[in-house]
């Protein structure tokens, strides 16, 4: 059974347009999470559970935000952490 039947069979497909979308189908097929991409078609995603929901919502956001806002999530992480350290 593909990809693309299998995302229309279980659970929920979501649909990602953009130019984005191949970086973002290539790490999603490096994680096995099943979805598909087409040439001049969104990106399908098959999300049967919520750690696929989170994984797919962390590759997306890598890929479609800007590295700066980014590198302010991660300084704010650190942050988080260093201030739980001292707690």
């Amino acid at each position: 059974m593909d990809s693309k039947n299998q995302a229309s069979k279980i659970g929920t497909a979501i649909e990602i347009n953009g130019q984005n979308r191949w970086a973002i189908y290539r790490r999603l097929q490096e994680l096995d999470i099943p979805c598909d991409c087409g040439a001049y078609q969104p990106l399908t995603v098959q999300v049967d559970n919520p750690e696929i929901a989170i994984q797919v919502w962390s590759v997306s956001r890598r890929a479609m935000q800007p590295r700066l806002q980014l590198i302010l999530a991660l300084e704010r992480c650190w942050q988080l952490y260093s201030y739980r350290s001292k707690g």
